[in-house]
């Protein structure tokens, strides 16, 4: 089941807890995971154990992580549907996925550990989102 959910909903953090800090996590993406006010969080939740998850904030992706690229498929498709995102910079594990699910997969950047995904292509949208993304990375 699919919930969106922000760090102000109830049981926020009994979903969310463990990933904040989570050493395990961070390895597995490259990428620290931070509540952060105003992101929204679509979760895949099953058994009440979070299996799966993406954040938003201001139309960019954060953060992803699952334990089964499915799960995390079903995410990517639901926000897609709701949301036209902006370039994003994230991790680059689940690469071939984001293309599967409709993203443009800008990979021009030479990342090590990341790459640039988006919805929508206005190259003025995508030089400005890119770069408030990397100040926070």
């Amino acid at each position: 089941m699919i919930k969106k959910i922000t760090n102000k909903s109830p049981k926020f953090y009994q979903y969310m807890g463990k990933f904040f800090g989570s050493r395990i996590i961070e390895k597995q993406t490259n990428d620290r995971i931070y509540d952060d006010p105003g992101k929204e969080w679509y979760i895949y939740v099953k058994n009440e154990k979070v299996l799966a998850f993406v954040s938003i904030h201001n139309d960019i992706i954060k953060n992803i992580y699952t334990t089964k690229e499915e799960y995390l498929e079903e995410l990517l498709k639901a926000v897609k549907k709701e949301t036209k995102i902006k370039i994003s910079v994230v991790t680059n594990i689940y690469d071939e996925l984001y293309e599967k699910c409709g993203f443009i997969v800008d990979r021009s950047n030479n990342f090590k550990n990341f790459v640039a995904i988006y919805t929508q292509d206005s190259d003025e949208e995508k030089e400005k989102s890119l770069e408030e993304d990397l100040k926070e990375k």
